[in-house]
Parts: structure tokens; C-alpha cells; sequence
């Protein structure tokens, strides 16, 4: 983030062009390229994770509509995950 700062403050106050940045900061000429025309600094996104349940999910809200205070081991039992309740 503080690489995208200079890298913007360098070509638009000082009047760097592209390639004395990439000399002045020793980075690629794509990175500064990619700095120079995102309008806002990069930030890390992970991916999001799947769950165990996903898949049972629809089956378990539809137990639970039925009874709301079923125990686990039964919607284990009737949803057929077989999965642990531990």
C-alpha cells in the first residue's frame, strides 16, 4: 500500500515517468503500471471457505422448521450427513 502511495505521488506531484519510477524504487514496470491506473491500492481478498454443512444445509433448515428444538444427533441422523456432532 505504501509502494501504490509513492508510486502515484512520484508520477502525479513529481512528474516522474513510468520508467524513473520503476529505477527510483526498484520495482516492476507492470506493478507501477497497475498502480498508476487503480484508483485505489490493493488489497489481499481471500477466497471464502466452504463448509461441511453447505450441502446438508437445506435439509437441516427444513428439519428444523418441523421442530426447532431437535436435537443434533437426530438432524445428523435424518439429513444424512453421517457426519460427527462432535
Amino acid at each position: 500500500m505504501e509502494d501504490w502511495a509513492e508510486i502515484r505521488r512520484l508520477h502525479r506531484a513529481e512528474g516522474l515517468s513510468i520508467k524513473a519510477i520503476v529505477r527510483h524504487l526498484g520495482i516492476a514496470r507492470n506493478t507501477v503500471r497497475a498502480a498508476l491506473a487503480s484508483d485505489a491500492p490493493p488489497r489481499y481478498q481471500r477466497a471464502g471457505k466452504q463448509s461441511l454443512v453447505d450441502a446438508a444445509e437445506p435439509e437441516v433448515r427444513k428439519l428444523l422448521a418441523v421442530d426447532a428444538r431437535m436435537p443434533t444427533t437426530v438432524i445428523a441422523e435424518r439429513s444424512g450427513s453421517g457426519g460427527s456432532t462432535r
